[in-house]
């Protein structure tokens, strides 16, 4: 067995729930993390999510991590000899927190996005070089069946060189909704969802076709949600937030969710923060319409859409090649429906009254390749386990256990695979700015 190494988590929101439960041994399909990764210490600014996620430790049957504040990252990594610290903070605040565990003797793994504009890679590529530590993006995306068995089609050349791809990306009106309600609203804050969201899209893409990006023109704007399109539409005066409201598609009530309740709603007292504030608020900046057409060193091109307030929630990606063509087509939530006591159904197929055989567009997968003069054929995807398409179990194995080889699917994505993922939303933003394209290279990310 590999000796154990000593974690460090910054930041304990939702998202490091899925850390903190596989080195606690309750994550599906992670259970012998902790015999490799036992998390010693852990810092947030709020008191009370920390502890929310101590209760779930302690019921665990684990030691309770070592407490510190934001401002303390140095002597927590000193303190506690700490191999690897897990950055799960808000977007803007990554860079600086990967700087300070590299510079304090740490490994840093960090989500995606690795960050959000190009001074903040500059800065966290000269950090990488002063001290040698690794850094590691987590895309959980790669891991997913589904995703992984196109990556195997175009390594394997059936359909030939890759020569254009269209990737559309629908975002439907629970998920795509929450994404205006919280800090990612705020641009400076999340880099918009070209950064935010996109950056997993434009990471499969790269990896999938096994090419770089090296030019962005880009359109899009906030068209449905934000102050200005609720008057347009004649939605009238709207609540400021969501708990407590009902018979309202947009109001997420918090109080109607056990664990966001117990995480945000029971907190908010300690700084302040607003999980549910609502849809069609003022002062929000980033867009919900979103396009680009990307450039790759391979001349491939990629024609990218995404949407944030869809009817139903998925993705559609065709891979055309010199020799055929691959098409995934993903249904993730086949539709958002409102109940007779007007609370959301987020799932109609999953839902007592309703029959998923006879639905429209069931929840479902479907990769198809088909070759020149030959006719179409399904592609079989094996299952996977746990969220985001099946893939985050697979991703914690080879996060804990330190995979460096992957082959023949290359899944796992180091500091350049991050570099390379931000580079096409930096170089959008910049082309929304400015109504021109961007060569990545002008962009000077030193990748």
């Amino acid at each position: 067995m590999a000796q154990q190494e000593r974690y460090g988590l910054v930041g304990t929101g939702s998202r490091a729930g899925m850390y903190i439960r596989a080195m606690s041994g309750t994550q599906l399909g992670a259970e012998h993390v902790p015999g490799i990764a036992r998390l010693v210490a852990w810092s947030d600014a709020n008191p009370g999510r920390l502890d929310v996620y101590e209760r779930e430790v302690v019921a665990a049957g684990h030691p309770v991590p070592a407490r510190y504040v934001p401002d303390d990252v140095e002597r927590m990594v000193r303190d506690e000899r700490l191999d690897r610290v897990i950055v799960t903070t808000p977007d803007f605040t990554h860079a600086d927190f990967v700087v300070r565990a590299l510079h304090a003797g740490a490994d840093v793994v960090v989500e995606k996005p690795l960050t959000i504009d190009a001074e903040s890679v500059r800065r966290i590529g000269e950090a990488i070089a002063d001290t040698g530590r690794e850094v590691i993006t987590t895309f959980n995306y790669r891991y997913s069946p589904r995703n992984s068995a196109l990556r195997q089609v175009i390594a394997d050349g059936e359909i030939g060189a890759v020569t254009s791809v269209h990737f559309e990306w629908a975002l439907d009106t629970v998920h795509g909704a929450d994404y205006f309600r919280r800090w990612h609203r705020q641009k400076a804050n999340s880099g918009g969802l070209f950064i935010h969201k996109a950056s997993h899209h434009f990471d499969l893409v790269n990896w999938w076709i096994a090419a770089t990006p090296v030019r962005v023109f880009a359109s899009g704007g906030l068209r449905f949600y934000g102050a200005q399109n609720a008057v347009a539409r004649g939605l009238g005066e709207r609540p400021s937030r969501g708990t407590g409201v009902t018979g309202d598609p947009f109001a997420l009530d918090l109080s109607a969710d056990e664990h966001l309740k117990e995480l945000y709603l029971d907190n908010e007292h300690h700084d302040g923060y607003l999980r549910d504030r609502d849809v069609f608020d003022v002062g929000i900046t980033i867009e919900d319409n979103l396009a680009a057409l990307v450039d790759y060193d391979t001349g491939a091109t990629m024609s990218y859409s995404l949407n944030a307030h869809a009817p139903w929630e998925g993705y559609r990606v065709t891979v055309n090649g010199t020799e055929g063509r691959a098409e995934l087509e993903v249904v993730e939530r086949g539709a958002v429906l409102i109940g007779e006591d007007g609370r959301v159904i987020v799932d109609p197929s999953m839902h007592p009254d309703a029959s998923p055989e006879d639905a429209v567009r069931p929840d479902s997968e479907r990769l198809v390749v088909q070759r020149h003069w030959e006719g179409a054929r399904v592609v079989p995807i094996p299952e996977g386990i746990g969220s985001h398409g099946g893939g985050d179990a697979y991703l914690l194995d080879h996060l804990f256990k330190r995979v460096t080889d992957d082959a023949p699917l290359g899944r796992v994505a180091g500091y350049a695979d991050g570099v390379k993922a931000v580079s096409v939303g930096i170089a959008g933003n910049l082309s929304l700015a400015t109504g021109e394209p961007v060569r990545i290279a002008d962009l000077e990310l030193g990748v």
